[in-house]
């Protein structure tokens, strides 16, 4: 008997995206922070809400994003690039007098980043419940959240009430956690954090974000973290390993593995959240598991050959051609 698909079906309405819109300006030079003048590229756009969303559209999905952004090039570089891609950007505020957001990166050469964050006090943080916001929650079918949001009160509350609706007509949720260990000790973000894992149907946890989003030690071993986590309410849970590529666990007991595609890596900002975009698009087109963990491993691989977070996010068709073309890696 097949398994169940979790995620409502794609013509149920759109998946959703909320959050933080960036550009990401990327330094030339590895090495450590940036207290001296260096070449720089950019603006690429950014921010892992909008990476997501914007690899669900270029994958096929319906899809549409709630964020902010400022009334300069910044933000249109952005909407444009959205657009572009098939998302739906009518409820994407653009903010007459606060700057688009900003993430400065420099690699380090063991390849560890810095960064340079204008994120909260942005256009990025200006994100309230309106008309719009309502228009799109009112017809979507699948909300995507992202774990590192739960620490701004503001977006949280979009978040949550967006949920409520979502959940309440027959939509489904994800969760990429996302979320470190430190910021648990704000009793706030924990309690939200926990709210979000009770009511995902689907989790895309990294390493061990899993133990985090289960709330058990890694000591305790993977079994006892899904087994936790399916006791709580998840459906299905797909576990990103990196290099070791990823594997999909379900409530009923199902486990698939993928193996990783063999890749160069240029710029692995976005990896997650491509494989996410791709993954909860194909689940919510009908792809079964082990086709949605090939695309999810697929879009990850491909961004990462790819300068700045989003320029590598693939059309069905632009992946299809990469998982013929690469080797995987043993």
């Amino acid at each position: 008997m097949p398994t169940p698909n979790p995620l409502s079906p794609d013509d149920f309405g759109p998946t959703l995206c909320i959050g933080e819109i960036l550009v990401e300006i990327v330094a030339n030079t590895a090495g450590s922070g940036f207290l001296e003048p260096q070449p720089l590229t950019g603006p690429y756009p950014s921010g892992a809400p909008a990476i997501f969303i914007d690899q669900c559209g270029r994958f096929g999905g319906s899809a549409a994003m709630i964020g902010s952004v400022g009334k300069d090039d910044f933000g249109r570089v952005n909407t444009d690039r959205l657009q572009r891609d098939g998302v739906d950007t009518s409820a994407i505020h653009v903010d007459p007098a606060l700057p688009t957001g900003t993430a400065f990166v420099r690699y380090r050469d063991d390849g560890d980043r810095d960064f340079v964050y204008n994120m909260w006090t942005s256009a990025a943080g200006a994100l309230d419940w309106t008309a719009e916001v309502e228009a799109v929650v009112a017809r979507a079918g699948h909300l995507h959240i992202m774990g590192t949001l739960l620490v701004q009160q503001r977006i949280w509350q979009v978040i949550e009430r967006a949920a409520g609706i979502i959940k309440s007509r027959g939509g489904s949720v994800s969760l990429d956690p996302n979320l470190r260990k430190e910021l648990g000790a704000d009793a706030d973000t924990a309690s939200r954090f926990a709210a979000v894992v009770s009511m995902a149907d689907l989790l895309l946890p990294s390493g061990p974000e899993l133990f985090v989003a289960a709330g058990t030690d890694a000591s305790a071993g993977e079994n006892a973290a899904l087994a936790s986590l399916f006791a709580g309410g998840a459906r299905e849970i797909v576990l990103k390993r990196g290099a070791a590529g990823s594997t999909c666990f379900t409530a009923e007991g199902t486990r698939i593995d993928a193996p990783a595609f063999a890749v160069t890596e240029l710029d692995p900002t976005g990896a997650g959240d491509c494989f996410g975009g791709a993954y909860v698009a194909a689940r919510r087109l009908g792809f079964d598991m082990a086709q949605a963990l090939t695309y999810g491993n697929a879009a990850g691989a491909r961004n990462v050959t790819f300068r700045g977070p989003m320029e590598g996010a693939g059309t069905r068709a632009e992946l299809d051609a990469f998982i013929a073309g690469k080797g995987r890696v043993a």
